[in-house]
């Protein structure tokens, strides 16, 4: 990287810390050190909210993991995690929100305690928390480092790289709490938005050799089977990593599982200013999700067609299209850009965990009259201990062929039971506290059985729906048998009252059928386009 590019790079990112400081200074404050800290004081207007939910998801993992599976699939069905997320997050806004927000729930998993009872608000906490530290926190930081290796061509170790983001992402969320985390990501949401879009385009102009309508011409005359949105094999024979019969089965779950109950993405919704501005911000944040495939897929197709790309392994095909379509003075904004993707999720998970850790377990356990300061004072102790581990972590990954595989697969340890409890726990209210943990075990442990012992021919998405299948009979069965006494149910939908304005969005209905319908036809046309 050169003299221009290390200034443009340093300039950007600190303008954005600038910024942040001087909005979250101007922002209401809650006279709640815990509400303040933990949900921003529940002051976010829907853009924060979208910007926030974005970036919290749209990170590394994603630009290099999925770009890296479309190119080793060579097919577009990937697009289909980002289809998906879409009305995942519509469940969100219409069904799942109101429920957390009438009752001023600072956690998800504190509508379990509400509705089940206090040992499943921790049983989940903590599988959460094991998910953070094993998957998520680690995966970010890896790919956040390939990234930036791989684009700049820079000299160093990966953990050296790793610590730096680690450093610089952890100041955010221990220091400056969920406000500066969600405006953060907004302000550097809308420098992805652009530079990311810049790279597909740009990929497009060099694959039409100067015309931008001659690359799309070559997308869809040369090897148009690239686009296939719905298939199981490849052109050489080999299984995709979303077969198109996984949409009726895992995949929804999985969606709903991130976008609907994970304390990470459902916390930015959570501090919104009313249930209105929550809905809108996850609705705008859901429509944006349909353009996500042309950062997040769409430069791995084109790759396809550069065959002059030096690439070794999948997971390097992002960073290779960037580098090649780039001008040298563009890299260092870029970067900037890539590393505000890779701190918001970084700073947004560390966030999470140390709210679950401090609300649930600390103050649940180990200190029950322990005063917000002082709850307050742990979370960031906590989170400076998980952004040490995290560290030593990512370059571990290293070993791995796809780290995106290795993301959503381990994340179904305990994502099973936790969507599973979460779906009967909003949709019934005779299932009682002995179900739900007796759901989870079993959600746990058929997962975690298929990930060692794979079924040949049977795709892990469908190995997530049976283990979800299995986790909701058991629960069923045991509500039927030994049901919650009415007494019990009563007491389950007790509410405080809530902390907002809970009059719902007008227009949350049309504009959810609106996007429902923007989704199916983008899958008619890309499948007319590979015909």
């Amino acid at each position: 990287m050169n003299t221009i590019s290390l200034v443009t790079f340093f300039v950007a990112t600190i303008s954005v810390a600038i910024f942040t400081y001087y909005i979250v200074s101007k922002m209401k404050k809650s006279a709640n050190e815990i509400e303040e800290y933990f949900t921003g004081g529940r002051a976010l207007g829907w853009p924060i909210v979208a910007g926030s939910l974005l970036l919290t998801n749209l990170s590394t993992e994603q630009l290099v993991g999925l770009n890296g599976d479309v190119f080793g699939d060579k097919a577009l069905v990937g697009i289909a995690w980002e289809a998906l997320a879409a009305f995942a997050m519509i469940a969100t806004a219409l069904l799942f929100l109101p429920t957390y927000l009438a009752s001023g729930f600072t956690t998800t998993p504190a509508f379990l305690e509400k509705r089940f009872d206090k040992m499943t608000r921790s049983m989940v906490s903590g599988l959460f928390l094991f998910g953070y530290i094993t998957v998520l926190l680690p995966v970010v930081l890896y790919t956040g480092s390939l990234a930036l290796i791989t684009m700049f061509d820079l000299v160093l170790p990966i953990w050296v790289v790793a610590a730096a983001i680690g450093i610089l992402g952890s100041s955010y969320a221990i220091f400056g709490g969920l406000k500066s985390v969600a405006v953060s990501d907004t302000l550097n949401g809308i420098g992805l938005l652009i530079g990311g879009l810049m790279i597909p385009v740009l990929a497009l102009i060099a694959l039409g050799n100067g015309s931008f309508f001659e690359g799309i011409s070559i997308l869809g005359t040369e090897k148009p089977e690239y686009l296939r949105v719905l298939t199981q094999q490849n052109l050489d024979g080999k299984q995709v990593s979303v077969p198109w019969p996984t949409l009726l089965t895992g995949m929804m779950f999985i969606q709903i599982f991130y976008w609907s109950t994970n304390q990470v993405i459902v916390q930015r919704a959570m501090a919104a200013k009313s249930l209105a501005e929550g809905q809108k911000g996850v609705l705008f944040a859901s429509s944006m999700k349909l353009v996500g495939p042309l950062m997040l897929c769409l430069p791995g197709i084109i790759a396809l067609h550069m065959p002059d790309l030096l690439i070794e392994k999948q997971d390097q095909v992002y960073g290779a299209v960037v580098r090649h379509v780039l001008p040298d003075w563009s890299l260092g904004l870029f970067a900037a850009v890539l590393m505000g993707s890779i701190l918001s999720s970084f700073n947004s998970a560390l966030n999470s965990a140390s709210t679950l850790f401090s609300l649930q377990f600390y103050k649940g356990y180990i200190n029950k009259k322990a005063k917000g300061f002082e709850i307050v004072s742990v979370g960031k102790k906590f989170g400076i201990a998980l952004a040490l581990i995290s560290m030593l972590i990512a370059p571990l990954l290293s070993q791995l062929d796809s780290v995106f595989q290795y993301l959503q697969k381990v994340n179904g340890i305990y994502s099973v039971p936790i969507i599973a409890i979460f779906l009967l726990g909003i949709l019934t209210k005779h299932i009682p506290a002995m179900g739900a943990k007796f759901g989870m075990l079993v959600g746990f442990v058929s997962y975690a059985y298929f990930v060692f012992f794979p079924v040949d021919g049977l795709h892990w998405l469908h190995m997530y729906f049976i283990s979800f299948t299995w986790s909701v009979m058991v629960m069923l069965l045991i509500g039927y048998l030994k049901p919650k006494t009415q007494e019990e149910i009563e007491k389950s939908d007790e509410r405080d009252p809530a902390p907002v304005d809970m009059t719902p969005w007008p227009r949350a209905k049309e504009a959810s059928i609106g996007i429902l319908s923007a989704t199916v036809i983008i899958y008619l046309l890309l499948s007319l386009a590979s015909a």
